[in-house]
């Protein structure tokens, strides 16, 4: 769960951009040909591919360019892109539905909106029930995806069901609380956040939130899979959770919202 991926002609550029966003040394290409290369290597059979919109002009472009990637490629699942300042929401909303996306894909902080801001209202609204959003969350730096603010969400939609990525809170972990732990329509993956963590404060959050409720991503280009499967073999979980995180929960997550 969780990876990124770039039209091969703007994969460089973009991959830099994100780079110098966090300050940090990306260490793959971004390309989808590169990411089926490098997920080999821990034998990795399916990714979930997405990319973000940074601008309203931008979604519908990469929506489509997922849904291409998705049908040459069966390993991949893709969640589609939206903007909630875009004046053809609804429209867009509809497209993904029509190009076979599975989910929604939102990154606040590259798209400036606050989370629970009433420009969102609708978008979510549109969604709940029908797609889950996969939403990056937390950074010291900027106020747009603090945790709380997706509580705010959730109590306003109550069919609405997110994977709040980076173990919910990127730079934020200590000061993630139990209501939103324990939230049940929220959902965790391990992107970004290993790399950062104690192996005993990664287990600390991922069993206070429920083992069952947890994916493995590696937010690739950011990271490579070896490493990031590397620091997760290392956790002191048992083989049962970690084949859980790996595999059967999220198997389980994406049938369950469409059947929904």
């Amino acid at each position: 769960m969780h990876t990124h991926i770039f039209p091969d002609k703007i994969s460089d550029k973009a991959v830099e951009a994100v780079g110098s966003f966090y300050g940090i040394k990306m260490q793959r290409k971004g390309t989808s040909k590169d990411l089926v290369e490098d997920g080999e290597k821990i034998g990795a059979t399916r990714y979930l591919v997405n990319s973000t919109a940074t601008k309203p002009s931008q979604v519908s472009s990469i929506n489509h360019f997922i849904s291409q990637e998705i049908k040459t490629n069966s390993r991949f699942i893709g969640f589609g892109s939206l903007h909630p300042r875009s004046e053809n929401l609804e429209n867009d909303i509809e497209e993904i539905f029509d190009l076979k996306l599975s989910g929604i894909k939102l990154h606040p902080d590259f798209q400036e909106f606050n989370l629970d801001d009433p420009i969102t209202y609708k978008m979510f609204d549109m969604c709940q029930g029908r797609l889950p959003f996969l939403i990056h969350m937390g950074d010291n730096r900027y106020p747009y995806s603090q945790p709380w603010r997706l509580l705010n969400v959730l109590e306003k939609f109550p069919k609405l069901f997110v994977i709040a990525a980076h173990l919910g809170g990127y730079t934020m972990w200590a000061s993630l609380k139990t209501p939103y732990l324990s939230h049940p329509r929220i959902y965790m993956d391990t992107s970004s956040s290993l790399p950062f963590l104690a192996p005993e404060e990664a287990v600390s959050i991922i069993r206070k939130h429920g083992v069952e409720k947890v994916f493995f991503g590696t937010d690739y280009p950011m990271w490579d899979h070896a490493g990031e499967f590397e620091r997760f073999m290392k956790l002191p979980l048992t083989d049962k959770e970690k084949e859980m995180i790996l595999c059967t929960n999220a198997k389980r997550f994406l049938l369950q919202c469409h059947d929904n």
